[in-house]
């Protein structure tokens, strides 16, 4: 706008110019020869400086869209990366936990079997309820190892994977969680995109267990023909999105979001809960 404002004033002070040179009567063909002459090299003079502005401006646009273009494949490509960190790090606690931790879990549980055999009638209950706490930490330890190790997630598929962490929600005690399915149960092709899915629901969990003082989370997958729209909903305190501080873990949820080409929804009031809404289109390797 600046750039035609500012040919349009060339313009207008190439033609004050010509009209006020002009004003003498002209009394002669050759002058009015050399002032036709004036008028064409200043039409010239105005269309090169017009094509000038017009190229420069374009380059200027094109210059910008590919700065813009390449920070948003560098944003990519760190979040990609930042991805491919945190995944190798979880894989690496998953097989820790399931290998290390869930095998002395599992001799406890055994040497506990043997002196509750040996105890004496009155030891027998305590030995008991201790060998059943050793059982649900060893269910707890091996059910979170597969939530980590990205692997296992692989194999189970998304749904199966999903269901094991509503059913650890609910065995912690912490929340009352529900988990509920529209339509045929579509296998995501692309399993990096099926990771990334659970890793925001994972972080959106999390938030909820620490800050929401929630009482029920509800989960829904619907299964479209092109699409998995997935809702999960909480009636904990919830909070002002305008003023709430944008911190790392919204932020994570929303550039893993983008990373995959899903649409990402996040809507919460105080005192009414918080809802996130991903659509997802079904996408290839």
């Amino acid at each position: 706008m600046e750039n035609l404002l500012f040919i349009k004033s060339i313009y207008i002070a190439l033609f004050a110019s010509v009209i006020q040179n002009a004003k003498p009567a002209i009394s002669t063909e050759a002058e009015r020869n050399l002032i036709v002459y004036m008028i064409v090299i200043l039409l010239i003079i105005c269309t090169l400086v017009i094509v000038f502005f017009v190229v420069y401006q374009k380059r200027k646009n094109q210059l910008l869209l590919k700065n813009i273009e390449q920070q948003k494949q560098f944003d990519e490509e760190l979040i990609k990366t930042q991805q491919e960190i945190q995944e190798q790090t979880l894989k690496n606690i998953g097989r820790e936990l399931h290998d290390n931790v869930g095998q002395l879990l599992a001799f406890a549980t055994m040497q506990m079997n043997s002196v509750y055999r040996d105890a004496s009638e009155d030891l027998k209950p305590k030995v008991d309820n201790a060998s059943e706490a050793l059982k649900e930490s060893l269910a707890e330890v091996r059910a979170l190892s597969k939530s980590l190790n990205s692997d296992v997630m692989q194999n189970l598929g998304f749904k199966t994977i999903l269901e094991n962490e509503i059913n650890r929600l609910n065995k912690s005690g912490l929340i009352e969680a529900t988990f509920n399915i529209e339509g045929e149960n579509h296998l995501l092709e692309n399993k990096k995109d099926e990771i990334i899915l659970f890793r925001i629901l994972q972080e959106f969990f999390s938030n909820t267990l620490k800050y929401a003082e929630a009482e029920t989370l509800k989960v829904y997958l619907e299964y479209a023909t092109d699409k998995l729209k997935i809702k999960v909903e909480d009636d904990g305190v919830g909070f002002d999105l305008k003023s709430a501080e944008q911190g790392s873990g919204m932020t994570n949820m929303k550039k893993r979001a983008e990373l995959i080409e899903a649409e990402f929804n996040l809507e919460s009031e105080p005192d009414n809960g918080t809802v996130l809404t991903i659509t997802y289109p079904y996408r290839s390797v």
